[in-house]
């Protein structure tokens, strides 16, 4: 099964989009939160991304969604020194991709067509 982390500045945003994902998707959806900094602050944290990252995979891959820039880039940071590489950084939305993605990888898709369907979320008009 695709595993799901989410990367964000706020430990709090992190967590509550997580929960809204298993509400969805379902619990046996691996979905890790990453956010904040190591002393609770707002930021990202390498190890925290790391080690949710590392939770979240069960053989099917991971997606990585983050929230602003420089969570990009701690996320790219943690996935170039990652030894396997199972996890993917997605460009999409934070939590429309993740929506997608979750409800997809609740219904068996692979990696390849959660990442189709988180990136194509950014194309899905609210009015």
């Amino acid at each position: 099964m695709v595993g799901i982390v989410l990367v964000s500045h706020s430990e709090r945003l992190a967590h509550g989009l997580r929960d809204m994902l298993v509400q969805v998707a379902g619990e046996e959806v691996p979905i890790e939160a990453a956010g904040g900094t190591d002393d609770g602050g707002l930021g990202t944290s390498y190890d925290r991304i790391l080690v949710a990252i590392d939770r979240a995979d069960r053989g099917g891959g991971v997606l990585v969604l983050t929230d602003l820039g420089s969570a990009v880039l701690t996320a790219q940071t943690v996935l170039e020194d990652r030894v396997a590489n199972t996890a993917v950084l997605v460009d999409a939305p934070f939590v429309e991709g993740a929506v997608a993605a979750a409800v997809l990888a609740g219904a068996g898709a692979d990696l390849a067509e959660c990442t189709r369907a988180a990136t194509e979320a950014r194309d899905v008009r609210k009015l």
